[in-house]
């Protein structure tokens, strides 16, 4: 079996002498103020080689023709949570999560995982997993084992008794065996910073934290604070310590101030940010991952008459009466958006959605664009290699038919997805 595996790993990888050309109508590098025309991109191997419409073809190359399409980055959502995924009924959900063993739920998250990449996201942060189902998986993925995005994996959430990272919430007590929210479920500075170690000794790339309630989670309330400036203070100067990035679960304004104050990287929803907040954030430069799929997916399962618990019902609903007007404001304000859109609430391998969420709120489409591109990039630490098209980033690249800068919506069409070289979807395969 370990055979098998091996050989199907190497095959999967790109000879090192390979060359391939990549040509379509136009072009969007990932950072520019406009596409080119035509757009032709030489791939060498898991890296660009040269990107531009007067490049010259080596002989002996594959040429990849794609006709009236664009050629973009691979795509990055900056929150999923890839090792689970909400049904219309909540109650058999939670039943489910007990009943499934560990190797199971990998199993299926492997599906999703392929999912993501087949929708053109070959860079993903997975902010939150059960039983290191998201270490897992990016190994799994590292390796060749299995088709999937590039995973940066935060193991747990960290968070405060009874709040939003807390599973245990709302729980009997006694009921479940101490598990490994017995190291994340902190309260006070010094036990917050030894939950920043514990997740990075089980292999987190970015340190997710809980600042405030949330919507699914049921005894809070989705907009209050859930740590102390202190606490948050020390998470932040740990993971930063630690080489790592730190995202905010932060609906509430007073929370998402408190993480922005501490040196947080990003937040993630925002329904309830205020103008100060959104201030703040603009003057330190801190990204906000709006999640507007997240929103979305809630919505529909609202309409569709889902069973959800009433708590979370009347979280839901407050949280969708805020976050349109949040979104329009951080937009116009200026606040740099980074493209994220909390898989798992809506079905996985919906993520391109987001794009048109965001279009619909008043950002630009290039915009859009970059905030999958570049901009994560950037949030995600990895500018030097990816989120954009040029020589010497590793080979990430998509394809979608027509121009997305006239219609956003066929980012949701992608049909040529290429990850260091390798070609995992090409619907346009003579």
């Amino acid at each position: 079996m370990r055979s098998l595996v091996l050989l199907a790993a190497l095959s999967a990888a790109p000879l090192a002498s390979q060359t391939v050309v990549l040509k379509a109508a136009r072009l969007y590098d990932g950072k520019s103020a406009a596409l080119v025309q035509p757009g032709v991109v030489i791939v060498t191997g898991s890296r660009i080689e040269a990107v531009g419409p007067k490049v010259t073809i080596p002989p002996g190359a594959t040429v990849h023709e794609l006709g009236d399409a664009t050629l973009l980055p691979g795509f990055m959502d900056a929150h999923t949570h890839l090792s689970g995924e909400g049904s219309d009924d909540a109650l058999r959900d939670r039943l489910e999560r007990m009943e499934r063993a560990p190797a199971e739920q990998a199993l299926i998250a492997s599906v999703y995982a392929r999912k993501t990449l087949m929708a053109g996201f070959t860079t993903v942060r997975d902010l939150g997993s059960t039983d290191f189902i998201d270490v897992a998986l990016r190994n799994a993925v590292s390796r060749g084992w299995i088709p999937g995005p590039r995973i940066l994996a935060a193991v747990r959430g960290i968070g405060s008794t009874g709040g939003h990272c807390d599973p245990t919430n709302a729980v009997r007590f006694g009921l479940l065996a101490p598990g490994a929210e017995q190291f994340t479920v902190v309260n006070g500075p010094d036990a917050v910073r030894a939950a920043v170690r514990w997740v990075v000794k089980h292999g987190a790339d970015v340190v997710k934290t809980c600042a405030t309630g949330g919507v699914l989670s049921l005894n809070d309330d989705v907009d209050s604070p859930q740590l102390t400036q202190a606490e948050l203070d020390a998470l932040v100067d740990q993971a930063h310590a630690m080489g790592r990035k730190a995202a905010a679960h932060a609906h509430g304004a007073e929370g998402a101030k408190r993480a922005v104050r501490a040196g947080i990287d990003s937040i993630e929803h925002g329904s309830f940010l205020d103008d100060e907040a959104l201030r703040l954030m603009r003057q330190r430069g801190t990204f906000y991952v709006p999640t507007l799929m997240a929103a979305q997916g809630l919505r529909e399962r609202l309409e569709r008459g889902a069973r959800l618990d009433p708590r979370q019902e009347r979280k839901a609903r407050r949280a969708l009466d805020a976050i349109d007007a949040t979104v329009r404001k951080a937009i116009r304000m200026g606040v740099r958006i980074a493209f994220g859109t909390d898989s798992s609430v809506y079905p996985h391998g919906r993520n391109a959605e987001e794009f048109a969420q965001l279009v619909a709120r008043g950002m630009a489409p290039l915009d859009a664009l970059r905030a999958a591109t570049s901009v994560n990039a950037e949030l995600f630490g990895l500018a030097d290699r990816l989120g954009t098209l040029e020589a010497g980033k590793l080979a990430d690249i998509v394809a979608v038919p027509g121009d997305p800068t006239q219609d956003i919506r066929v980012t949701e069409k992608v049909f040529f997805v290429m990850k260091e070289g390798v070609i995992y979807r090409n619907d346009r395969r003579p």
